[in-house]
């Protein structure tokens, strides 16, 4: 991970900023988890898993500037958006389908983050739509000489998309402030990578005028210098960037998926040696950020939060039914 214990320093990293970023993996996990408890006991309708992606999700990210850059992400990206900042009841808030969702007022499925406030795009659940949505921004801040870079994440499988390659093609040609993410688990749902993607993701980022990297996406330091490279270039107006981080989903693509019919046990456990979390937490300890009580103390402080962002989400009022109709039909004048 990184470059030895001074890895961090390296990369203009503070003890602060590897403190928070272990933050919010643990928040993501936590969350995940719960949500995937109350999946079970037919409290949450819908859960998408985030649990693997954390180090490639909050890596990413801490190259932006929150509050200036702007982020287009896909329904997997819950550590990405409580790094951005949401907060546990946000996240429950939106599982539950409470008023006090940020992403929609209880109007959407889980897992379609946005937030005005925090330069989160709303997505939606057709696969790589925010990915041209993205493109768009990134064309309007350069056109208004805007100091923002815009970033976006999605699957491997997201590539396959018509979306996908008309954003590359467009944000090539006109050099656009704008940072690709392929958060590559290797599964299209069900579907393998090899049946899915011909070649590399990130070779392909030649064939649009831009840079590919590829990066170990279960390594947080690496997946924030891959992305930090890239986001100081699009600021410096030299164009987008793509990077695909490899990493591994633990459970199913959702709830309503049985990744036991496409992928074995032991190919998972495998990959769960390689845990972000764990790796993170090493390299903290080898670095004297953290000893081992302050890892179960972050731990223990990352789960009380968590139960607290599910008792205050579920305290929360439903919607009115009266006000359904907002935001679909234009209101009289």
């Amino acid at each position: 991970m990184g470059k030895g214990q001074d890895g961090h320093t390296e990369l203009g990293l503070k003890q602060e900023d590897l403190l928070a970023m272990h933050r919010f993996m643990l928040l993501a996990r936590y969350c995940d988890e719960r949500q995937w408890a109350l999946n079970r006991q037919g409290k949450a309708p819908f859960v998408v898993p985030v649990s693997g992606h954390e180090a490639a999700q909050v890596g990413s990210i801490w190259a932006f500037e929150r509050g200036k850059d702007v982020f287009c992400p896909y329904y997997r990206d819950m550590a990405l958006c409580l790094a951005a900042g949401f907060t546990p009841k946000d996240v429950f808030a939106g599982l539950f389908g409470k008023f006090d969702d940020p992403s929609s007022g209880g109007r959407q499925m889980p897992a379609h983050w946005g937030s005005r406030k925090l330069n989160i795009i709303t997505g939606s659940s057709p696969i790589s739509t925010q990915i041209l949505h993205a493109a768009g921004i990134a064309y309007s801040k350069k056109y208004k000489h805007e100091d923002s870079v815009v970033g976006t994440w999605f699957g491997e499988g997201g590539t396959s998309e018509g979306d996908w390659h008309g954003a590359m093609n467009f944000a090539g040609i006109h050099k656009l402030p704008l940072v690709f993410f392929c958060e590559n688990n290797q599964y299209a749902i069900s579907v393998h990578e090899s049946k899915q993607v011909a070649g590399r993701v990130y070779k392909r980022a030649e064939g649009y005028g831009m840079p590919g990297f590829e990066g170990d996406g279960n390594d947080v330091l690496e997946s924030y210098r891959l992305a930090k490279d890239a986001v100081d270039r699009a600021r410096a107006g030299e164009g987008p960037s793509l990077i695909e981080l490899r990493t591994y989903r633990f459970y199913s693509h959702t709830s309503d998926d049985d990744d036991r019919t496409y992928r074995s046990r032991e190919e998972v456990e495998e990959w769960r040696k390689k845990d972000p979390i764990l790796r993170f937490e090493k390299y903290l300890t080898d670095a004297d950020v953290l000893d081992d009580k302050g890892l179960e103390s972050m731990r223990e402080e990352a789960k009380s939060d968590v139960a607290d962002g599910v008792k205050q989400a579920n305290e929360s009022e439903f919607p009115d039914p009266s006000t359904g109709a907002l935001h679909v039909f234009q209101e009289a004048q």
